[in-house]
């Protein structure tokens, strides 16, 4: 607070950046939590007072859960059984139940069946201290008049849904069913009529689709009886019409065809061979010496009594020719016989040729005579293929017909069966039992939440009154937002040190000895050792720093409003120095509303404006303090005063200053605040410093740095900023390195007074 000027200060400008490293992020926001303190133990502890009465007055709820399982292996016993086609279960089907659980079907079955439009709970008002407030306000705006039936059973089915809960048990087929009631044997009571609920409805909703299956399967039958017997009835009435005769499934002229094929081809066998023994026949009569090495003439007796005789007379022959001589008569008698049984076995030859020319004859005529009947059959095949196409569609028809009659027939008897037996895929696995403790209202949880809610809302708040607290509170805010010096925070002096304006007049002196209360304008004098008179000695010692550098006996102390305690300082001030030994003038210069001279000088007639006039002589406008010395000019009579500006300006004003600085050693001038007068601004040629009074946690940040930066004249001679009426322990909220030192313990270490 003591330093001359901003740029001197190589302190600030290090501790500026270690406050704008990432480091200290978080130590602002405990900072800002330090600082607003109060106000979050207030929200925190409005929100657990909250959470409390809420406690107490909130009815108690109880929940009662029932477990209930989607039965696969059930559904896989009897889907070959299901008409209506059932697949297996999936996680999509389990959801798919979970929803029809939910569903106001379900609900309202068990509102019918418990009769729950009845109860209170579900039509009333609601309990606890909030549903009867509720409940009177809504009866305040109703209009008299009995709910319906429908009325009261949504009102119902509303209540039924908030307090009811359905959920998947992760990715089993286990659904969990619960319900939230005042009472907890109504709870399980009504959790496990969810669960019944659910069957039954599964029950009746098979049923009525078997049922509807069956009806419309009747239909069905009956239209497919009636398409089957026509069809049918066609293929016969085509088969009649075309001369088609089927015999053990195969057409009459099909099996024909293949008879008649087959005796084709085993007559023209028969005359092959019959060809092929004539042939044979043919070629042994050829030869000389026929040789009868064939099948008939191997099994003719006459042929072979003939070669057995031919050969007997063959080895005769043989024996006579060499013993007698080939010409021996009975040689040639002997070969004369041979001739003749040759001839006669030649004879037997060809009348064995014969018959076999006859046999092949036969055959072939045999074969020509097939040929043509099979030319026929053929004939009359290809009429017959021709109409067959028809027929083949015909009977296709027909065939279709009744498959789809005969599958039919069998759905519609399954769907009988399972009319009379109904399963369902569900069933509970765990009922709803009476819940031993309450569910609802959690206390730790509420009370916690409320806890967490309220840090939450407390720092909202506190960040909010941050953002929105745009006053000067710290001296860093002073040195960053107006580039100055915060040379003293003065403390606030309390309600106990009102300041007085009807002081004693001088030709006494400014004492406080007959009043109980001390005065604020001599509050240095009277309390030496006090906080206050600290602070104001920190002001003494910066103008003496600051004279080092350049002449500094002219000071004039100013704010931006009105109020903000600059002549409580300036007074204060004036009254250190003077106490202190050094000759001191304290001239009120707020000639548009002279404040200080009606507290000061209540009685004086003549002063500043006299004086600045050349009407009195400065002594004889001059008030002296016996005890402290201190001279004071008062203002004077300012009442009809238009241009103030212009007397403070005027050349007279400037020599009156120079006066005064010949005769003491410093001269402090009470000025008007800058917002609403510009007379502080004429004084910049005269006034070596200004001492700028900001009232802490008050004045507008925005208006006293649009003030300053419209005087640039006022800001170049700025000696530094006052924080007057500053709350010191929550100064140390704010900032501790100032605000503690503020704290009286330190303050009793060197005899230091309140």
């Amino acid at each position: 607070m003591l330093q001359v000027n901003r740029p001197s200060s190589e302190i600030n400008r290090d501790y500026a950046e270690v406050e704008s490293s990432p480091a200290q992020t978080l130590t602002s926001y405990l900072e800002i939590v330090r600082r607003q303190f109060p106000t979050m133990i207030a929200i925190v502890s409005a929100c657990v007072i909250l959470a409390l009465l809420y406690l107490f007055t909130a009815a108690p709820q109880f929940t009662s859960t029932a477990s209930m399982v989607i039965d696969t292996r059930k559904v896989q016993l009897f889907q070959q059984q299901s008409v209506l086609g059932d697949i297996a279960v999936d996680s999509a089907t389990v959801e798919t139940q979970v929803e029809i659980l939910k569903s106001e079907n379900i609900s309202l079955a068990v509102i019918r069946d418990l009769h729950l439009i009845e109860d209170p709970e579900f039509t009333g008002v609601g309990g606890g201290l909030l549903g009867t407030v509720v409940g009177a306000v809504a009866a305040l705006f109703s209009d008299g008049h009995a709910s319906s039936e429908f009325e009261q059973t949504r009102k119902a089915l509303e209540r039924f849904e908030k307090n009811r809960t359905i959920k998947r048990l992760g990715l089993t087929y286990v659904m969990e069913i619960g319900f939230t009631s005042k009472d907890p044997q109504k709870a399980a009571k009504i959790a496990n009529a969810i669960a019944d609920a659910y069957i039954v409805d599964s029950l009746e909703a098979k049923y009525q689709a078997t049922r509807r299956a069956s009806v419309w399967l009747q239909d069905r039958i009956k239209e497919l009886r009636t398409q089957a017997s026509a069809a049918q009835k066609a293929v016969v009435d085509f088969k009649t019409a075309n001369n088609i005769v089927d015999t053990g499934g195969r057409l009459m002229n099909e099996q024909q065809l293949a008879e008649v094929n087959s005796q084709l081809v085993m007559a023209h066998a028969a005359t092959a061979e019959a060809k092929a023994r004539l042939d044979r026949m043919n070629d042994i009569l050829k030869q000389d010496i026929p040789d009868a090495n064939v099948a008939d003439a191997l099994k003719n007796d006459t042929i072979v009594k003939l070669r057995a005789q031919y050969v007997d007379m063959a080895s005769k022959e043989s024996i006579w020719a060499l013993k007698y001589g080939s010409d021996h008569l009975a040689a040639v008698n002997l070969r004369r016989q041979m001739a003749e049984i040759k001839k006669n076995i030649t004879d037997e030859l060809k009348r064995i040729q014969e018959s076999y020319k006859s046999d092949y004859d036969i055959a072939v005529t045999r074969e020509e005579a097939i040929k043509t009947s099979l030319a026929n059959v053929v004939s009359e095949s290809q009429l017959t293929n021709q109409a067959q196409v028809q027929l083949r569609e015909l009977e296709s028809n027909a065939q279709s017909y009744q498959a789809m009659y005969d599958n039919f027939l069998q759905r519609y008897m399954e769907s009988v069966q399972q009319q009379s037996f109904p399963i369902t895929e569900a069933r509970v696995i765990s009922a709803a039992t009476t819940p031993l403790k309450k569910s609802y209202p959690k206390s730790l949880v509420i009370l916690a939440a409320s806890l967490l809610g309220g840090f939450l809302l407390a720092f909202g708040a506190a960040m909010a009154r941050e953002l929105t607290d745009k006053v000067f509170r710290t001296t860093g805010q002073v040195e960053d937002v107006l580039g100055a010096n915060c040379i003293a925070i003065l403390p606030a002096l309390g309600t106990a040190t009102v300041p007085r304006l009807g002081g004693k007049a001088l030709g006494g002196k400014l004492s406080a000895k007959n009043n109980p209360e001390p005065d604020l304008l001599r509050y240095v004098v009277d309390s030496p050792l006090s906080r206050f008179s600290e602070a104001v000695r920190s002001v003494k010692v910066a103008v003496d720093l600051n004279s080092i550098v350049r002449e500094n006996r002219v000071l004039a102390a100013t704010s931006t409003l009105p109020n903000e305690g600059k002549s409580t300082l300036s007074t204060n001030l004036a009254q250190l120095m003077a106490h202190g030994g050094a000759r001191v003038i304290l001239v009120d210069a707020d000639l548009r509303n002279p404040s200080l001279s009606r507290a000061l000088v209540p009685d004086g007639k003549i002063g500043l404006v006299d004086v600045v006039a050349q009407k009195v002589q400065l002594e004889d406008a001059l008030v002296v303090d016996p005890e402290t010395k201190l001279s004071i000019l008062p203002a004077g009579t300012t009442s009809k005063l238009l241009h103030t500006n212009e007397i403070l300006a005027s050349k007279a004003m400037h020599a009156l200053v120079t006066q005064l600085r010949s005769k003491f050693d410093y001269v402090v001038l009470d000025m008007p605040p800058m917002a609403p007068v510009v007379d502080v601004r004429v004084t910049s040629s005269f006034v070596d410093s200004y001492v700028f009074v900001v009232e802490w946690g008050k004045t507008s940040i925005d208006v006293v740095r649009h003030n300053l930066r419209g005087s640039p004249e006022i800001h170049n001679k700025l000696l530094g900023i006052v924080l007057n009426k500053a709350d010191t322990k929550a100064l140390a909220r704010y900032e501790s390195y100032h605000g503690r030192y503020y704290y009286q313990k330190y303050y009793a270490r060197y005899g230091y007074v309140e």
